[in-house]
């Protein structure tokens, strides 16, 4: 019996690491803004940086990605002492958005990806892309106890949305992966910049009872 060997797909380097820095960035900054001490920031930028893909990981069966990276951790600690060390209000403006919605395009379609690459079905294989991009903010959010990104209207996981299933739809039409990630990724951050821009939110639930 011939065992086939599965090969996730791998991101450059730059990608890989500078959106895991930018999600722990900004949970080491919500720590920051809460007053905590430099062990919370800490552990609010591990959970961002790596929780929506620990979790794909483990719905997966296979090891957490960040246990045999040599780079991930040290990245993530620096993240929280630049969140620790630089004051606050150079971290005002819309910057640091523009770069989690890179991040968030970009870990989507690696999730789904992935996922595919696992032979996971192509629903379930675009919910691990959302997961990937977006479980470590609100598992962050849910912890510090403000309102996660979820329970608001503006497009985020609506543009999480879009990059993943854009790329398995276009893996399993016959594109490269490769070019499936990269355009996928582009669809949601414009989507996501976008709402940034615009201001553009989903309709809220009106109906009268």
């Amino acid at each position: 019996m011939t065992t086939v060997e599965v090969i996730p797909p791998v991101l450059p380097a730059f990608l890989d690491l500078g959106g895991t820095a930018v999600f722990a960035l900004s949970g080491a900054l919500l720590a920051a803004r809460l007053k905590q001490t430099f062990v919370t920031c800490a552990f609010f930028a591990l959970l961002t940086g790596v929780g929506g893909g620990s979790v794909r990981d483990a719905l997966l069966g296979v090891p957490a990605f960040w246990l045999r990276d040599f780079w991930v951790l040290p990245v993530i600690l620096g993240a929280a002492l630049i969140a620790w060390f630089i004051p606050r209000k150079w971290w005002e403006g819309r910057w640091l958005e523009w770069a989690d919605a890179l991040g968030l395009a970009v870990f989507c379609t690696l999730g789904t990806a992935k996922a595919l690459a696992f032979d996971v079905a192509p629903l379930a294989a675009i919910v691990l892309g959302i997961v990937t991009g977006c479980v470590g903010g609100i598992i962050r959010d849910v912890i510090a106890g403000v309102p996660s990104i979820i329970m608001r209207p503006e497009l985020y996981v609506t543009a999480a949305a879009l990059a993943a299933a854009s790329c398995a739809v276009m893996i399993l039409l016959g594109v490269p992966q490769t070019l499936s990630m990269a355009v996928a990724a582009l669809a949601g951050f414009a989507l996501r910049g976008a709402a940034l821009i615009w201001s553009i939110e989903l309709p809220s639930y009106s109906r009268e009872v």
